[in-house]
């Protein structure tokens, strides 16, 4: 597969970030939503951080909470590892598992936040100092991840992961210009992520793809939903399934938002196997309908190689949330190892041959 890693991978790393707080440290800067906005290319990366300073006995994590008027206040939590490693599962740098629930999450090591980055050649970026979109309420007690930023008739839009222990969710908010921004609300309940939408109607509606993820039967597979409004989602319809085998057989997602050419919609998306490698794949459906596939890659367009790919907070993951096709060419903003940002360009050439099309 002919796909070009940028020279200057990984174009954004943890160092380039500053914490949002003097007791904080920036764990992973990835999964960035991409757009075009005037002369500018603009990612709203996802920032992780958690406590810069912890005991090695302690598992120390910070948590939104409310008060009995709903006012949010950031509050670190401590669990002694060597006291309570009978009850908890500490295995995953990521996450807190109750051992006597099957593995139910307690908690996450880190929270997230959204901060914007912009730049003119789309390599080089300029970051802000501080959070832009910050976790607000009950659905984001955990933070908000994994943004995808969608343009429909001069708005953007911009769906994001909300954590909590009440689940994983997609709220959206929206703005015109990036300096105020607009909360909507939560439009896919728990579990449902991995939410991409279209950029114009298709028959007089919105389309979405989105990602349940069933408990007691079916697997966490890509569906499309329409809306007329963006808020209230239905007509929903099973699009693409996990595999047996092979680099699909764990779960798959929506990855960036669709984008159109003259052959149809072609869609980037992301896959795991049972080992939790992930790797990007692509499918284009009808113009006229998108839960139609024309075809779809049988190996990845890109996975991952690179040593910033394979190692890393969370190694062998590559992962994207927003591609901008430009002249021909489909500049791939993608999080490696859940660490760090970068740049992959192909051809929708190449493309068109991975997916067997002419």
């Amino acid at each position: 597969m002919n796909i070009d890693r940028h020279d200057n991978n990984p174009i954004i790393t943890t160092s380039d970030i500053e914490p949002s707080r003097s007791d904080f440290k920036v764990d992973g800067v990835f999964n960035a939503a991409a757009t075009k906005y005037g002369d500018e290319i603009i990612l709203l990366l996802r920032v992780a951080e958690s406590l810069k300073e912890t005991l090695a006995d302690e598992v120390t994590y910070p948590v939104l909470e409310q008060d009995e008027d709903g006012n949010d206040t950031l509050v670190i939590k401590t669990i002694n590892k060597v006291r309570e490693r009978e009850h908890y599962d500490f295995s995953d740098a990521r996450v807190i598992y109750d051992r006597s629930k099957k593995r139910k999450t307690v908690a996450l090591t880190s929270i997230s936040h959204l901060r914007l980055a912009r730049s003119k050649d789309g390599v080089h970026f300029e970051i802000d100092q501080k959070p832009t979109i910050f976790p607000q309420g009950k659905y984001e007690t955990w933070g908000i991840e994994d943004p995808r930023i969608t343009q429909i008739e001069g708005v953007y839009y911009i769906n994001y992961t909300a954590v909590s222990p009440l689940g994983a969710g997609t709220a959206l908010i929206k703005t015109t210009d990036f300096i105020t921004f607009e909360r909507v609300g939560l439009i896919f309940p728990p579990e449902n992520k991995d939410v991409s939408l279209f950029p114009e109607k298709i028959n007089g509606k919105y389309v979405a793809y989105h990602r349940p993820v069933p408990n007691a039967f079916g697997n966490p597979d890509i569906w499309l939903a329409t809306s007329p409004d963006l808020i209230s989602w239905g007509e929903h319809k099973h699009l693409l399934s996990v595999q047996e085998e092979g680099w699909e057989n764990g779960r798959i997602g929506g990855g960036a938002p669709s984008f159109k050419n003259d052959k149809g919609w072609i869609h980037i998306y992301h896959a795991a196997d049972h080992n939790n490698r992930y790797c990007l794949g692509a499918f284009i459906t009808d113009i006229n309908d998108p839960s139609k596939i024309i075809a779809k890659t049988n190996k990845p367009i890109l996975e991952p190689e690179a040593l910033y790919e394979v190692e890393g907070f969370f190694g062998n993951v590559v992962f994207t949330c927003g591609v901008i096709n430009e002249h021909d060419k489909v500049k791939i903003y993608y999080g490696a190892s859940d660490e760090v940002m970068a740049l992959a360009e192909i051809g929708i050439e190449e493309i068109y041959d991975a997916l067997g099309i002419n």
